[in-house]
């Protein structure tokens, strides 16, 4: 018996600077795997230092879904199920055992729900109405129509609208909208790298060091030289916004580090935050926690342990 006669899915998860990757590559070689990456901003080309892909760490194991758009343009969770089913069906067809990897949790849970949201067409008429509204009535009006679980539905007006658009098209396809609630994976089992609080502070320290002694400042400073506007960097976050806001004046050097070291650690308490409540939202795919300290043997070895 392999694995993929008793699962169809292991994810490997947790905060940022556990190591989710090197435990990925691991257990990839144990079970016959290929890792789909489960990272909101690695889909990005050109954006390397930045996001921590560390390609080197897969040495020869396939990962799918990094850099599969370019720099400046807007991923979507749409865009990125279908990807995913892709890139899933592709890796069973081959015999190799799925492995998800990342930490960004709405595309981790909203795999181990079993969404899969339906294309939506542009409805014109719909937009030019919605075209005056501010981006608080746009809320409002999305709120009406559904529960806000996602607050990247209304982080723009381009967004927010869209929000409204796809619900719109629900309530007037009811079979549409069936095919998007959710129908959880009951043979998934899930993986959480777990570190301690202040060793994961001082990963997040000892890594931006690094990372910008690598010259992730060049890094930022190419996209920009290439023409993407520094608000689509400020955008997605932590390390571009803050070496875009120090490259285009706003802030110094100074400032840019020690914020963004800020921003990093409060990112990673709001990661562990949606995973406890992931554990409530998703009860079919209970997350295993295991310590980061473990070794490569031992760790890999737990996580068999747990194959049914």
């Amino acid at each position: 018996m392999t694995v993929t006669d008793t699962l169809s899915l292991i994810v490997i998860t947790g905060p940022t600077a556990s190591g989710k990757t090197r435990r990925a590559v691991e257990l990839a070689r144990a079970v016959d795997g290929e890792i789909i990456s489960a990272d909101s901003r690695q889909v990005y080309r050109g954006m390397d230092l930045g996001t921590g892909k560390d390609l080197e760490e897969y040495d020869g194991i396939p990962v799918h879904l990094i850099d599969i758009c370019p720099a400046g343009y807007k991923y979507n969770l749409y865009e990125y199920l279908r990807d995913y089913r892709k890139a899933y069906d592709g890796i069973v067809a081959r015999g190799k055992m799925p492995i998800l990897c990342g930490g960004t949790g709405l595309y981790v849970e909203s795999v181990l729900k079993g969404l899969s949201l339906p294309e939506v067409p542009e409805n014109t008429q719909l937009r030019r109405s919605l075209e005056s509204k501010s981006l608080a009535e746009l809320t409002e009006i999305l709120a009406s129509m559904k529960s806000l679980h996602n607050v990247t539905d209304v982080d723009t007006v381009k967004r927010a609208v869209r929000a409204i658009e796809i619900q719109t098209y629900y309530a007037e396809h009811p079979d549409m909208s069936e095919q998007a609630e959710p129908h959880p994976l009951t043979d998934a089992l899930t993986i959480g790298v777990e570190v301690d609080r202040e060793t994961r502070r001082q990963r997040i320290t000892e890594r931006l060091y690094s990372r910008l002694n690598a010259g992730m400042l060049d890094e930022v400073r190419n996209l920009l030289d290439t023409g993407i506007p520094a608000d689509d960097l400020i955008y997605y976050g932590l390390e571009y916004k803050y070496l875009t806001l120090h490259l285009i004046g706003q802030i110094s050097y100074d400032e840019m580090f020690t914020q963004l070291e800020i921003a990093i650690h409060q990112f990673a308490k709001r990661q562990m935050t949606w995973f406890r409540g992931m554990e409530r939202r998703v009860p079919t795919s209970p997350i295993h926690w295991l310590p980061s300290a473990l070794s490569s043997a031992d760790f890999t070895s737990a996580v068999l342990s747990l194959i049914p």
